[in-house]
């Protein structure tokens, strides 16, 4: 294996056990396993990858799930992986703590950037690059989030690679500083490797918690209560964009300058 590509033709199928031919042209990219089974449910479609660090559902349309993991390193790792099969678009549905009083838990956002404080991405740009969605991707989303009747907010995430900052009194100060509407562990990254692998990227993120309060952090209750009301919605939403969007949406072009 010489090259970048190689390795991704290798690595893709031992990573999600599911060969390279089944991936479809779009991908909705997760966290968590319920997704795929309930997309797998939805589309009586085979998940592949039992026992191994992700898996893998593609519906008789041509659109792929993947759960992952958590954090930005798996983030880099599968945004890399999918130079494999090229797809036209990527769409990460993940949580995020919300750090405004008008991001409430159960809202969507669609971030118009991520501040970069996960360090993996400073591996594929200097820090001043931006951390960008592919603008008409969001544009696609948006809409058909209008149809379906919801909210959404729109606003800056920022990414970051602790864990269990929640107590440290310094860095919630720094977060309001940086007056970013939400928080989370994978967008930033996912918006500058795709970039940088010129692969159309963006995220439907859903508030989970509000972490800058003591009462407002996530719990393993609060977690499967946000889950059971949200998530449903959540993935639909994603489906019908990432489905439709290959039929009437506007062509994504890269550019690499």
């Amino acid at each position: 294996m010489l090259n970048k590509l190689e390795i991704a033709k290798d690595w893709l199928p031992r990573y999600t056990g599911m060969p390279i031919d089944k991936f479809g042209e779009n991908i909705l990219l997760t966290n968590f396993s319920d997704y795929v089974e309930n997309f797998s449910n939805r589309f009586n479609a085979d998940i592949y990858g039992d026992k191994r660090p992700m898996q893998a559902c593609t519906n008789s349309d041509g659109l792929t799930i993947i759960n992952f993991g958590i954090g930005s390193p798996n983030a880099a790792t599968i945004m890399d992986l999918l130079t494999a099969c090229n797809p036209n678009g990527v769409l990460f549905l993940g949580k995020c703590g919300g750090l405004k009083t008008s991001s409430e838990i159960g809202h969507f956002i669609l971030p118009i950037a991520a501040i970069r404080g996960e360090g993996t991405s400073d591996n594929y740009y200097p820090s001043e690059v931006p951390a960008l969605p592919s603008f008409k991707l969001h544009k696609f989303v948006s809409e058909k989030i209008i149809e379906k009747g919801y909210e959404y907010r729109t606003g800056v995430i920022h990414t970051t690679n602790r864990r269990v900052w929640e107590h440290d009194q310094p860095f919630l100060e720094h977060l309001k500083e940086t007056t970013c509407i939400g928080i989370d562990m994978e967008t930033a990254t996912i918006f500058i490797v795709g970039h940088y692998n010129e692969i159309s990227r963006g995220a439907l993120l859903l508030v989970s918690d509000v972490p800058v309060e003591p009462d407002g952090v996530k719990t393993e209750e609060s977690d499967k209560e946000v889950t059971q009301q949200w998530s449903e919605q959540h993935l639909e939403l994603g489906i019908n964009s990432m489905t439709e969007i290959s039929k009437s949406g506007e062509q994504i072009q890269h550019f690499r300058y």
